[in-house]
């Protein structure tokens, strides 16, 4: 119920996964990897199926928790934006650094 309040979504702890948004449904699953407290979250697309708003909201989020948490966030994003705002961007291609 922490992570939950932590990522705005405490008023949902009681609905179905069906009742929820597209961008409510990612914040949960991050609440989810937030659970034991990694050092390092991992993302894989966190915002591929997302409107700008709900992409930005996420990023807002993991901004706030590498900030507040020192958390270290590896993401794997195809979006352009997305990565411009991070702190350090790796561009590979065809399986290789570039």
């Amino acid at each position: 119920m922490e992570k939950l309040e932590i990522l705005g979504m405490l008023d949902k702890a009681d609905k179905n996964a069906n009742q929820l948004s597209g961008g409510e449904k990612q914040r949960v699953a991050i609440a989810r990897a937030l659970i034991n407290n990694p050092v390092i979250i991992m993302g894989d697309e966190p915002t591929g199926n997302l409107d700008k708003k709900n992409a930005d909201i996420v990023f807002d989020i993991f901004r706030k928790l590498a900030t507040d948490t020192q958390q270290t966030l590896l993401i794997v994003t195809h979006d352009p934006i997305f990565a411009s705002r991070s702190d350090r961007v790796i561009e590979m291609e065809d399986g290789r650094i570039v």
